[in-house]
């Protein structure tokens, strides 16, 4: 691979970090519990997809 592309990897996988960080913060936050609970399965698949890319690295 070349710099360029592990950068690019890097930064991808740096933007789902922090969404997840995002996801998990707002669920603390959100009253509603139908509308937690789909921040949370969001925040669960994303860090799904997370872990299947970085096993591919």
């Amino acid at each position: 691979m070349t710099n360029k592309e592990l950068l690019y990897i890097e930064d991808a996988l740096g933007h789902s970090q922090y969404f997840q960080t995002k996801c998990n913060e707002t669920a603390q936050q959100i009253q509603d519990p139908q509308l937690k609970t789909c921040v949370q399965q969001i925040a669960q698949k994303n860090q799904q997809i997370f872990q299947s890319f970085y096993g591919l690295l």
